[in-house]
């Protein structure tokens, strides 16, 4: 448990509440699922302040979108692989075989009731530290908009929506061999008189990566 207090960052007073946290229904009675409850509602909470403070100028119905994918099972369980928690989770012996301990859904839930625990350990300026800390990545990366629209496509319907030309991506330079190419491009903006830049290992990678640069920018 102490690997795991070090990679996540958080020493618990009490380590019992992440040992608890830890403890999937299928190994014990006393299990984590009132601590996934009570995090959920915590997660939902800070995220929500959160992304209200970052955009400003964004409308209720796209925040509420963004908050639902940024507290999505998908996310959560991609949060919980980049800090290994899959390796300390407590399964019944039928989860353990059947590899529970890479579950998506056993993952997302084991780190709500993680949020839980450090609450419960703490307080809520603790715990909202801690969620925006494991989060930072995701909420640095995120733009209000329809996740069903690519980040060029939302950039462009943006600025037109605005009275404003399309924007122009240039190639800048193309590195490395053939095979492992990498491409850096910049989105130019001609009614802001502004350049994003983007990265990828193609073209249009680096393209979306600038357009998302750009949107981040308009709607901050």
């Amino acid at each position: 448990m102490n690997d795991l207090s070090k990679l996540i960052n958080y020493k618990f007073s009490t380590p019992q509440l992440l040992d608890l946290a830890l403890t999937h229904r299928s190994y014990s009675k006393d299990n984590n699922e009132r601590m996934e409850f009570l995090g959920d509602s915590i997660l939902n909470n800070i995220i929500s302040i959160e992304i209200y403070r970052r955009f400003p100028k964004t409308s209720e119905g796209d925040l509420s979108r963004l908050r639902a994918s940024l507290v999505k099972g998908e996310t959560l369980a991609k949060i919980a692989v980049e800090y290994s928690i899959g390796d300390y989770i407590k399964l019944g012996t039928g989860e353990l075989k059947s590899g529970g301990f890479r579950r998506s859904s056993i993952l997302a839930d084991a780190l709500e009731a993680i949020i839980g625990a450090v609450f419960l350990d703490s307080d809520y300026k603790v715990a909202s530290k801690f969620v925006l800390s494991i989060y930072s990545s995701h909420l640095d990366n995120c733009v209000p908009s329809d996740d069903l629209k690519d980040p060029k496509t939302r950039l462009q319907e943006y600025l037109q929506a605005n009275g404003q030309s399309i924007p122009d991506y240039d190639v800048i330079s193309i590195t490395g061999k053939s095979h492992q190419q990498q491409f850096a491009v910049e989105c130019f903006i001609h009614d802001l008189d502004k350049k994003f830049a983007g990265d990828g290992s193609s073209r249009r990678k680096a393209e979306q990566q600038a357009a998302t640069t750009a949107l981040k920018y308009l709607n901050r």
